[in-house]
């Protein structure tokens, strides 16, 4: 996160509870994926938290390098998978369910090619001002085309969903990497994931929404 390791551990503690409230929330099965977002994103922010201290004492060096990675596998390897199939499994129309398909088989090359890219080239993480510089050492053409293909995977598959407030969640994520991008060029990772966490919260308002249609649904029904 882009200012301290309290903001970090203040925000994991915060989509703790949200992440909690959307998996009650939880109808089936095929929604937990969905609902767990949140929770997932406080591990991140929480493990970024514990970065924040590490990193200024040199003696935790190899606490410093497993956090990192713990940290890049979230955010680089984890999602590019889980977004798109955790979306997938919400939608019921099979038109929605082949675009869906193709973007989850998108996002697992992602993450499999970015898995590779973390475990063979050195990464290394820096407190520069109030942010978390993460350095990776491969070529920028991998950076660019990785980039790329990541924002499909992760942004996409929110605008062929079939449920209503969907698209709202993955043009506010869409909208924070640009500014993150263009005011926070070399912190990136560390920024934009904070957006994306602060963005989550909206998943608690989908599953509400949900799960009050489904009792909506239910008393039509009676």
């Amino acid at each position: 996160m882009c200012f301290s390791a309290s903001a970090s551990f203040s925000a994991g503690v915060v989509l703790s509870v949200i992440g909690v409230a959307s998996l009650i929330k939880v109808q089936h099965p095929r929604q937990i994926m969905f609902a767990s977002i949140p929770l997932i994103f406080a591990v991140q922010q929480i493990a970024e938290g514990f970065l924040w201290l590490t990193l200024p004492n040199p003696s935790y060096f190899y606490l410093q390098q497993f956090i990192t990675y713990i940290f890049l596998f979230f955010a680089q390897v984890l999602w590019p998978a889980w977004v798109p199939i955790a979306i997938l499994l919400f939608d019921k129309e099979s038109k929605r369910k082949k675009l869906q398909k193709i973007l989850v088989g998108i996002g697992l090359l992602v993450s499999i090619c970015l898995a590779y890219l973390l475990i063979s080239y050195h990464v290394q993480a820096k407190i520069i001002g109030h942010h978390i510089s993460y350095k990776q050492f491969y070529t920028a053409s991998f950076s660019i085309y990785g980039g790329i293909f990541y924002i499909i995977a992760t942004i996409a598959p929110a605008f062929f969903s079939h449920i209503k407030r969907m698209w709202m969640f993955g043009t506010t994520i869409l909208i924070s990497y640009f500014i993150t991008l263009i005011f926070y060029e070399h912190y990136v990772v560390s920024v934009w994931c904070f957006f994306a966490s602060i963005i989550s919260i909206s998943i608690f308002l989908i599953m509400l929404e949900i799960k009050n249609m489904n009792k909506i649904n239910v008393h039509l029904k009676l």
